[in-house]
């Protein structure tokens, strides 16, 4: 039966039909939906952990355990997650073990780009690069196989475009393997006397892989020309089959790690011009300068941002076809936060006290532009934290009654709550706020530790937070709802003037869950309403300005009430009250 599905949905229907029991990952776009959708399969285990770190071990574990698993992330993700990737290359698993990175080439949604192909180099385990969604599915059933072939972890390496487009695959059944645990010290306890015994095992896989390669067909050859020839893989191929048809031959690489060099030789030596198409970093290229052969590539393709259709044309001195326009001019569309965002009023507190705000990742982070403009560092998940204790302590007076560190409610379990235990332990005179909205908002709405549902919405375990700060030394902790200004400027006037380290947690659900009940809209009324624009001061979508006078769209007003705290004149009022 044939389907057409996202690539992401194809992954975690490859998971299904490889017989996956565990999956454990953190929320991360381009990645999220493979966890999401392998939830809807009841035979498979799905859980969000509290950051990719945690989802790896728990996945290896449950390889361990003899039951094939999986770990997800987006490519910053693996950032967390390296720690025990390099050392599970070492140890090998028991069942398999796979591993998704969902690179973000062109930052749709990431704070850097990063080419994850390194990683699967440096840690020294294969990695596969699907191109569509029918090789995601195919590519995750084999890469289990891979796995437990050569003991193993798997990396397989996404893309936005691949991650988020769809193709037809054809649907298979479910088949389960299961493996017995065996006590096995010497292979799973790295102590360095064993971890030395180990290294020789992992390249001595990496030959076998090698070969591997060199005969898998998840590389192939496309022989249609000996004039010019192209080396690519993931959406590259998909872009150069378009720009060039069958008038090129094209090597394309499924297994990008390790690279099959008898197979390039061989390749190279059919077509009289070499050139290598692959997005950010000339991994590909420099392999094959490696082998001394002579081709083309970053010299005339960049080496940031997504590559297109138009960009290789244009690369290659092709015509490129008009685009067609649309004849309305669409106004843009600048990030901003939801109408209603809890955090907005928050914010405008800082903003008015003139606050320094180091912030994190999350849908926050839009505190840092117009008209707010409050945040002005986002690092990573949980730097804000750190990064507030290191300013606070090297400022020291000029800094404190000032500075404070901002992070969401699923960040802070994600790697906030190191960043408070130095807080605590050093004793910075830092100002922490917690941004609990209830959710992980970013990525889509998805449960956190700190939420009480796990990722099937059932109940389960809840962090109070609260008593968890205060269990890690902090002894001034106080909760404010940012609907309202004047509590929330009090908190932050009074903890920033104490003496001790303090957590301010502003709490209110976002505004955009389904269960959240709103009040009314509001309206202005025109006659109080003398065009000062203080109500637009915080930025919110629903407030315009319209003949000099303040107007409100109903349709996005959820009834919070902030924008009526600024106004001088009362000019806003509840629609319930016409």
């Amino acid at each position: 039966m044939k389907e057409l599905l996202l690539g992401n949905k194809a992954i975690a229907r490859g998971l299904y039909e490889a017989g996956v029991c565990f999956v454990s990952s953190y929320p991360g776009t381009p990645s999220t939906e493979i966890t999401e959708e392998a939830a809807k399969f009841d035979e498979i285990y799905c859980e969000w952990a509290p950051n990719e770190k945690v989802a790896m071990e728990s996945a290896f574990g449950a390889s361990l355990a003899g039951r094939r698993a999986f770990c997800g992330q987006k490519h910053v993700g693996l950032n967390v997650a390296a720690d025990p990737l390099f050392t599970m290359s070492y140890t090998g698993v028991n069942a398999g073990l796979v591993v998704v990175v969902a690179d973000d080439a062109g930052m749709h949604s990431s704070q850097n780009e990063q080419d994850s192909r390194h990683y699967a180099i440096a840690a020294k385990v294969p990695m596969l690069e699907p191109s569509n969604s029918a090789e995601a599915l195919e590519f995750t059933k084999r890469a289990y196989e891979i796995s437990e072939l050569f003991d193993t972890p798997v990396i397989i390496k996404m893309c936005t475009r691949v991650a988020h487009s769809q193709s037809v695959v054809e649907i298979g059944e479910r088949q389960v393997p299961e493996k017995t645990y065996e006590k096995d010290i010497a292979k799973y306890v790295m102590m360095p006397g064993n971890a030395k015994k180990r290294h020789p095992v992992v390249e001595a896989r990496t030959k076998n892989l090698i070969e591997y390669a060199e005969k898998t067909p998840l590389n192939r050859e496309e022989i249609f020309s000996d004039e010019i020839g192209i080396i690519t893989s993931s959406t590259s191929y998909q872009y150069v089959k378009e720009v060039f048809g069958d008038t090129v031959s094209v090597l394309k690489l499924g297994m990008i790690n390790p690279l099959p060099p008898e197979m390039i030789k061989n390749f190279a030596a059919k077509v009289k011009k070499l050139y290598v198409v692959e997005e950010l970093d000339d991994v590909i290229e420099s392999f094959v300068k490696t082998l001394g052969i002579a081709v083309e590539g970053k010299n005339i393709l960049p080496n940031i941002d997504e590559f297109s259709q138009n960009l290789i044309a244009k690369a290659f001195g092709k015509e490129i076809s008009e685009g067609v326009t649309l004849e309305d001019n669409i106004p843009g569309r600048p990030p901003v936060m939801c109408a209603g965002c809890p955090h907005r009023g928050l914010f405008y507190s800082l903003k008015k006290r003139n606050c320094t705000v180091l912030g994190d990742i999350g849908c926050y982070t839009l505190g840092a532009v117009p008209p707010l403009s409050t945040i002005e560092l986002t690092l990573c998940m949980g730097a804000s934290i750190g990064a507030t204790h290191g300013f606070n302590k090297m400022l020291g007076e000029k800094s404190e009654g000032k500075t404070v560190a901002v992070i969401g409610d699923s960040t802070f379990m994600h790697s906030g709550m190191t960043g408070l235990a130095n807080v605590a332990y050093n004793q910075s005179n830092s100002t922490v706020i917690i941004l609990d909205n209830s959710i992980t908002g970013m990525t889509g709405h998805q449960q956190n530790p700190t939420t009480g549902y796990n990722i099937k919405g059932d109940p389960a375990g809840k962090i109070n937070l609260e008593a968890l700060v205060k269990a890690m030394g902090i002894n001034r902790v106080r909760i404010v709802d940012p609907y309202n200004l004047k509590e929330c400027d009090a908190a932050i006037k009074e903890e920033l003037a104490a003496p001790e380290p303090s957590v301010i947690i502003s709490r209110r659900p976002c505004a955009l869950l389904k269960y959240v009940k709103h009040n009314p809209p509001l309206y202005v009324d025109s006659e109080k309403c003398i065009g000062c624009k203080s109500c637009m001061k915080i930025g919110c979508p629903a407030i315009s300005m319209k003949d000099g006078k303040a107007t409100v769209d109903a349709t996005q007003c959820v009834g919070c009430n902030v924008c009526s705290q600024l106004c001088p004149k009362k000019a806003f009022a509840s629609t319930e009250e016409k």
